[in-house]
Formats: structure tokens, sequence, C-alpha cells
């Protein structure tokens, strides 16, 4: 029997976005906290924990952006749950810390912040659009993942995973990780920089890396069918 195959969402959008790839791969999807029927975690790391609490021994857990973070603190938390690991757009942090230069200005995600909080359905469209810039089918992306959001959690809840794309820096914990990890990249991601991806893949052992081209935040949105080949061949492996 093949290992469980779980994905972790990224921040606002909800899990629908990852339905169609989680149901080619026979996957599940974990809410994020706050999400759907899932409690709001206010504490990143105890959000991890409680993630690794719910899987099976020696899970393939996959995660895009924010969900590609938590599944990275799972991976090097709890090594006997996540036998394989897989991050989608994924960084060791999202803002610029020293040392750390391809990420967001952390005045850049305060602005973004302050927006969230008083006008997200105005701030949406913009965040979606942004992340797409680059893509070779940027347009087509952005409306499908508009149609797909779930409907709009609550403002504490994108509070709180807005604070912990502020705070939560992996560089740490990531040389940690013992699972066989695959990260998957869009060359021209916006939001995620591959330069970001590059050097997360050389935090942790062993780690690949694939690049698609012409492809921004969204590569299972933008390149469906590269992406879930690209996955099963290193599930094979």
């Amino acid at each position: 029997m093949s290992a469980p195959l779980v994905f972790l969402p990224g921040w606002c959008l909800g899990s629908n976005p990852l339905n169609s790839t989680v149901n080619r791969e026979k996957g599940q999807i974990f809410e994020l906290p706050g999400y759907g029927n899932a409690p709001l975690i206010s504490d990143f790391y105890a959000a991890a924990d409680d993630i690794a609490a719910r899987l099976q021994p020696g899970t393939t857990l996959a995660g895009w952006s924010l969900g590609a973070q938590l599944a990275l603190a799972v991976a090097a938390r709890h090594p006997d749950k996540v036998g394989k690991l897989v991050l989608v757009a994924g960084t060791a942090s999202f803002v610029q810390r020293d040392g750390w230069p391809h990420a967001m200005p952390p005045a850049t995600l305060a602005e973004f912040a302050a927006g969230v909080a008083a006008d997200v359905e105005a701030m949406l469209p913009r965040f979606v659009g942004g992340f797409n810039r680059g893509d070779a089918r940027a347009k087509a992306v952005t409306l499908e993942l508009l149609k797909l959001a779930d409907p709009r959690p609550s403002g504490e809840v994108l509070a709180t995973g807005l604070d912990w794309l502020r705070d939560v820096d992996l560089r740490q914990l990531a040389p940690q990780v013992k699972a066989p990890t695959l990260l998957i990249h869009g060359a021209a991601d916006p939001l995620m920089p591959l330069a970001a991806a590059e050097a997360l893949a050389a935090l942790i052992p062993g780690a690949r890396l694939a690049v698609f081209d012409d492809c921004a935040h969204a590569p299972f949105i933008s390149r469906p069918d590269d992406v879930a080949t690209t996955v099963q061949q290193f599930l094979n492996d």
C-alpha cells in the first residue's frame, strides 16, 4: 500500500484551489487552522504540531505557499510522520531578514495586512492577480483561483496567517528535515522569488528543485499536467 498523501493549502484561498490536484494524486487536504471546520490555532509551531498529530507515520506531506512553510515545520519537528515532503512555492522566510534578501520587505507586508483588515474583498483580486504576474497564463489562472476561492475566513484567521508570514523564519529548522524533499517553483513567482526556493533547497539535505518556466505562484493551476508528472516521478522514486 502506498503512503497516504496530505496537502496543506495556502493563505486566504482555502482548499478548493487544490482539489483537482489532490483528486488526481488520490490524496486528501488538511484545512489550515481557522478554515472550514478546523479550529484556529494562533501559534505557528503549535499548528504544525497539531497537523503532525493527525498524520499517519510515513505520510507524504505537500504544502503550497504558507502551507509549504507549515509542511516544512512538520517534517523537521516530526520526522517519523513525514516519509516524503513536497513544497510548492515554498520559502524559509516570507519577509526579508538579515542574510535573507529573497523576500518581501516587511513594510510591504505591513501595508498589505492593513489593506486586508480594512477591506479583504477589495484586496483579494489584487493579491491573486499580483502573485500571478509573469505567468504565461496569468489572467486565466487568476480568474480560476478567484472562482475557486472558498468563502472567506474571518478577519482574525487572515490576520493570524499574516502574522505567521511576518514572524516565521525556518532557516534553522530546514537542515533538520530527514525526508526526501521536492521543491516545485515557478521561475516567475513574484511572491516567493526563485532565489528563495534555491536557497531553501540548499538548506534541506538532498532536496531537489523543479523549476517551471513562465510560471508564477500557482504552478498546479498554471501547469497541472507538468506538476502532476513531476510529483508522480518523485513519489515513485
